[in-house]
């Protein structure tokens, strides 16, 4: 069976973004800072000190953008909203020229046919909230209901697909952790909390979806990162702290979304920090929602490591095969696993890849109008073959959405890895299509068929 045979009917092929990385103008027309903007601005968290406040100029440039999805074949754009240019206090009024931002993009994007899929948090906190404890603060659960409750007034009668959460499991790890991200912090005590506040916010926000009328014909759904975990060996410690790992990355959000309890092995991980939490925490977290988005970028070959904080283990390096330059290993074949699993263990959850891609190195500016990234072709060639293989043995996966869009600011590491199907020419904000793009693209024309030259 070819691939082309493989990708159902109505499958969405499109590509994701999120607001700090890409909109640049983080405090114009009546926005107030978010986390982010506070982070990249405090000397040394970012990879030279680069910041947000001009990234892809898309606050500004928005309508070309969409005129180069389409361009594209994109039938769905994913994309996040900064909390803190609607609501600059976090709460109460609301900012009409930052919600007016958002509804010109939507009403562009259904203008050429393409399906917005909106996140309501992509790691944006405005300071506002920071400043008031946060997500170690339990009222965030209200807070965020609140903000979601004005969205789907705002735009739920048009944006058919909408995402509380993006990657919980990085909110804390990276921010509250080990502090490479906002809001840049290191305590395990507070890392256990903001886990479950997170999850706790993510019901409340599942409830003001279903309470809200205007989104009769919408669904939602949360967004993970997952990492499948090899052991490195047979040992039993090996095989331990796969487990472990496991636990902390994969299934500490899905099991209590899904099943209702947190892993056993987070106990472990965490130890004193971990609590036993109310059962009405655990009632809030299960709130059903409509689709699950799974983010893959790599696997996890493990071993044993005392040295390595919280789980005792870390990645072993895999000789003679690719890597980005992010230091994640090139392995298709593991993305095809974990859809059969989060379908063998979670049940017919309809799945969507909500962000799938590969950093490597690309000139700052392209040449002649061309810019050749092979590595890249191969990489999501790779990927959607193993979507492919993975729907063929069951998996529910109903759209892929490549990350990213168009090159942006990735975060700590600033604008030193490229991630775009686009490049971007950051001294000009020229849009370049990649070969990767082109490929893509022939990809959603031909449904997949291209995959079987």
């Amino acid at each position: 069976m070819s691939d082309s045979n493989r990708f159902p009917e109505g499958f969405l092929w499109g590509a994701a973004t999120s607001a700090y990385q890409i909109e640049g103008s983080p405090l114009a027309d009546g926005a107030a800072p978010s986390n982010w903007h506070r982070f990249s601005h405090t000397l040394g968290m970012t990879t030279n000190g680069d910041t947000g406040d001009i990234a892809c100029d898309h606050y500004r440039r928005y309508q070309a953008d969409v005129d180069l999805m389409a361009s594209l074949g994109l039938n769905a754009y994913r994309f996040s909203i900064s909390w803190s240019r609607v609501l600059p206090n976090g709460v109460g009024k609301v900012n009409d020229i930052g919600v007016d931002f958002y509804s010109r993009l939507v009403d562009a994007l259904l203008d050429k046919g393409i399906k917005p899929n909106a996140t309501l948090f992509h790691w944006d906190l405005p300071v506002a909230l920071e400043d008031r404890g946060g997500w170690q603060n339990r009222d965030i659960s209200e807070w965020f209901a609140d903000y979601a409750s004005i969205m789907f007034d705002k735009l739920g009668d048009r944006v058919p697909m909408w995402a509380t959460v993006n990657e919980p499991w990085v909110i804390m790890d990276g921010g509250y952790m080990h502090g490479t991200l906002a809001p840049g912090h290191r305590s395990a005590y507070e890392a256990a909390i903001v886990s479950h506040n997170i999850l706790r916010a993510h019901g409340r926000g599942v409830q003001a979806f279903r309470a809200n009328k205007h989104n009769a014909n919408s669904q939602i759904g949360l967004v993970v990162n997952l990492e499948p975990k090899y052991p490195a060996s047979d040992s039993a410690e090996d095989i331990a702290a796969t487990a472990r790992a496991d636990a902390y990355m994969n299934r500490q959000y899905l099991d209590p979304a899904m099943l209702g309890s947190y892993p056993t092995e987070l106990r472990e991980v965490f130890g004193d920090a971990w609590q036993e939490w109310p059962a009405d925490d655990m009632k809030l977290i299960q709130e059903k929602f409509d689709f699950l988005g799974i983010n893959y970028y790599t696997r996890g070959v493990t071993r044993h490591d005392p040295a390595s904080i919280p789980v005792h283990a870390s990645k072993v390096y895999q000789p003679d095969h690719v890597y980005m330059e992010t230091g994640w290993e090139v392995f298709p074949d593991a993305l095809r696993r974990v859809l059969v699993w989060v379908k063998e263990r979670y049940g017919d959850i309809p799945l969507y890849i909500t962000e799938n891609g590969s950093c490597f190195y690309d000139a700052p500016v392209a040449i002649d109008g061309v810019l050749d990234d092979p590595l890249r072709v191969d990489c999501l060639k790779g990927n959607l073959h193993a979507v492919s293989q993975a729907i063929s043995e069951g998996a529910p996966v109903k759209g892929y959405f490549a990350w990213s869009l168009l090159d942006n600011f990735e975060w700590s590491h600033g604008y030193s890895r490229r991630f775009g199907l686009v490049h971007v020419d950051y001294s000009t904000q020229e849009r370049t299509i990649k070969s990767s793009g082109k490929v893509y693209s022939n990809v959603i024309r031909t449904s997949g068929a291209v995959l079987d030259k």
